[in-house]
């Protein structure tokens, strides 16, 4: 059971200032510090804030501050609706070096690598709610020390179908007495089997849903039922932007992406019928910049760590407000500025929840494709799980691969691969150099992701 002496608002050895340093940001958002000075006041709390606006290291501090170091056995369980945002939420918390351990346990993987982790179980335990179900029922999970419960994205957790799962797994969890909800919508009714009690709505959320302040609207008119070839002219047009393509479906996704690999136009996909390991390798390629164009479904509009996106399309239409919000809310970020882009077919019209009269923008036929990017990533069949990591592959690539520090991008290591951005007039040469490279006296497949 958590007791109140376990709970103190700032432990010396973690101080907030401490993790903001580790995390590299100067200060708390209002947002953060309202949430932190509302958990003392209250149980449980329901947090409404856009997306993107820092809701996850809000509720991070929250939990770090019930963690306790003599305690055994999982303290606190996050429930997420997607395997990327877990992996996100795990990734921050590694990064605040709290001296905690955290696993994520989801879908789309084998559950044997969990279960071993779970013998030597974490303080904080991440997970989407089938695989937290599957691990309870067999018995790899021990609740009775489960203090706290973040819902997070609770109404998309719902929307993806997970009541059943959320519902057996709190009633599990007997000792609660914290529970936190995060939203990025206003919530007309809490179900019941959430156990809240004393709730303390925080909402941070406009009450128009006006687009964010450095957001600018667009429109593309196409010509005919076709839009491809608008498409084509606008990503043309934007040229090099971090591009988000919007569809409403996962096979219009898959035939966009087929019509512009046939243009030449290198991009990257996304959506729920994808392999685990294809996700993750097309968001760490779109994050380090090989890919600048990502066609998506509506599963990309949130809780997906892809930052300083400059340009949203909606290919097709949105078909609500809070569809069109969301994505929206993926640019002008943190007072960056952004545009969004509606392409308009025939008998297809500016939708009439759309306040502001958007621009219209004006293509041209000649146009030129757009500038291949100056990365390209490169693949290692070893990670974590193999005792791989950051460090190693940067001494490998500086020492042996003959590269200069400005000629590496981002890293990003994962169970059992990683993969680092490479400039791309370097990396045939950086793969012969190394291919009989050895890594910690281990020698690794090391190639270009294709």
């Amino acid at each position: 059971m958590c007791g109140a002496q376990q709970i103190s608002y700032l432990r010396p050895l973690f101080m907030i200032s401490k993790v903001l340093a580790n995390l590299k940001i100067a200060a708390l958002s209002p947002m953060q510090n309202a949430a932190i000075a509302a958990s003392e006041n209250s149980d449980d709390m329901l947090l409404l804030s856009p997306t993107g606006s820092g809701k996850t290291l809000a509720f991070l501090i929250l939990v770090l501050k019930r963690l306790n170091k003599t305690k055994q056995g999982v303290q606190a369980l996050v429930l997420v609706p997607s395997r990327e945002l877990g992996l996100q939420i795990e990734q921050v918390f590694k990064q605040m070096c709290t001296g905690f351990k955290v696993n994520c346990c989801y879908g789309g993987h084998a559950t044997r690598v969990e279960k071993r982790n779970l013998e030597h179980p974490p303080a904080l335990l991440v997970g989407t709610p089938g695989r937290i179900a599957y691990h309870i029922r067999n018995q790899n999970i021990n609740t009775n020390s489960i203090c706290t419960l973040v819902l997070d994205e609770f109404d998309k957790s719902l929307e993806f179908g997970f009541h059943d799962e959320m519902k057996f797994i709190i009633s599990d969890l007997r000792h609660l007495n914290k529970r936190i909800l995060t939203s990025a919508t206003v919530m007309e009714d809490i179900p019941d089997f959430t156990g809240v009690k004393n709730l303390q709505v925080l909402n941070f959320l406009s009450n128009d849903n006006a687009p964010p302040i450095g957001l600018k609207l667009k429109t593309v008119k196409a010509e005919g039922k076709d839009k491809i070839g608008a498409l084509f002219s606008l990503l043309c047009t934007i040229n090099s932007n971090a591009t988000l393509v919007f569809c409403n479906h996962r096979d219009a996704v898959e035939r966009i992406s087929d019509l512009l690999f046939d243009k030449n136009i290198l991009h990257g996909i996304f959506h729920g019928g994808m392999e685990q390991e294809d996700r993750e390798r097309t968001l760490i390629k779109f994050r380090n910049g090989s890919h600048r164009i990502l066609v998506c479904t509506d599963l990309a509009s949130r809780g997906l760590d892809i930052p300083e996106i400059e340009t949203i399309v909606h290919y097709q239409l949105p078909v609500t407000e809070e569809v069109f919000t969301h994505r929206n809310g993926r640019t002008a970020r943190m007072h960056a500025k952004g545009i969004a882009y509606l392409i308009l077919g025939e008998n297809e019209y500016v939708p009439d929840f759309v306040k502001d009269e958007p621009e219209e923008e004006v293509l041209y036929s000649d146009v030129s494709l757009p500038a291949p990017s100056k990365w390209k990533t490169l693949y290692f069949a070893a990670g974590r799980k193999n005792k791989i990591n950051k460090i190693d592959i940067v001494g490998l690539l500086l020492q042996k691969g003959n590269l200069q520090k400005e000629e590496l991008g981002l890293i990003e290591v994962l169970d059992f691969s990683a993969y680092a951005a490479v400039k791309a007039d370097k990396i045939n040469k950086v793969v012969a150099i190394m291919r009989n490279e050895k890594i910690k006296n281990k020698k690794i497949k090391i190639e270009i992701s294709e």
